[in-house]
C-alpha cells in the first residue's frame, strides 16, 4: 500500500536557507547613538554614530563594533575583510600548533625483543620529528611487576636511542602498573658544519 504524500515535496525549510549573521555588527548594522572610536589614524574618543561612520568612509574602511557590551560600545575603523582573514589565519595557526603538541604513546612489555624495540624506536623518532611529544611506557601484568629493573633499563636504552630526535623530560617513574617516561621534540636545528680551509 502506497503511503500518503504528506506534502512539502522535499523543499528546504526557508529558515535554514538564510545567510549566517556576521560575527560583528558593521557599518549600517550598528544601531547605537554614540560609540567609542579606536583604530589607526583615528583620534580615540566618544563620537556620535553618524560621525564615526563618516570617519570610516573617508578612510574607505569599515566601522566594526568590537565590544558591543561596553558603555558606549567600542567600534574600530578597519578593513573588515582583512580583519576576518587575519583572525582565521591566527585560528588556523593556533590549531596547527595545538596539533603539533599531541602526545603519542609507545607501549613496551618487560619482554620486548630487539626487533620490536627497533620498530617502536623508529615510530617514536618520526613522532618527535613531526613535533609531537612521546610517552613511552612498560606495561607490567601480574608477576611481571618483579621485573621493574628490566623495564627501567629498557626505557633508558630507548632514551639513548632517541637522543638525536628528542629530549628526555625525567627519569622513568611508576604509575600504577606501568613505568613511563616522556620525551619532548628537539628543536630542528641543523648542525653547523665547519668551513673547510
Amino acid at each position: 500500500m502506497a503511503l500518503p504524500n504528506r506534502g512539502g515535496g522535499g523543499r528546504m525549510n526557508p529558515r535554514f536557507n538564510r545567510q549566517p549573521e556576521p560575527e560583528h555588527r558593521i557599518n549600517e548594522r550598528i544601531r547605537v547613538p554614540q560609540v567609542r572610536l579606536v583604530g589607526d589614524n583615528v583620534t580615540v574618543g566618544v563620537y556620535p554614530l553618524e560621525e564615526a561612520r563618516k570617519i570610516a568612509q573617508q578612510q574607505e574602511l569599515d566601522l566594526v563594533e568590537i565590544s558591543p557590551n561596553a558603555d558606549p560600545p567600542v567600534c574600530k575603523v578597519i578593513d573588515y575583510k582583512k580583519f576576518l582573514y587575519e583572525k582565521k589565519r591566527k585560528e588556523k595557526e593556533m590549531k596547527a600548533n595545538a596539533k603539533q603538541s599531541e602526545v603519542k604513546e609507545i607501549r613496551f612489555t618487560p619482554g620486548t625483543d630487539d626487533h620490536d624495540f627497533d620498530f617502536k624506536a623508529k615510530h617514536a623518532e618520526k613522532f618527535l620529528k613531526d613535533g609531537n611529544k612521546v610517552k613511552a611506557y612498560v606495561q607490567f601484568k601480574g608477576r611481571a611487576i618483579m621485573f621493574k629493573d628490566r623495564g627501567e633499563l629498557l626505557l633508558l636504552k630507548f632514551a639513548e636511542r632517541l637522543t638525536e630526535a628528542g629530549v628526555l623530560e625525567g627519569m622513568p617513574k611508576m604509575e600504577g602498573k606501568r613505568m613511563l617516561v616522556m620525551f619532548a621534540p628537539k628543536s630542528q636545528k641543523k648542525p653547523v658544519t665547519p668551513a673547510k680551509a
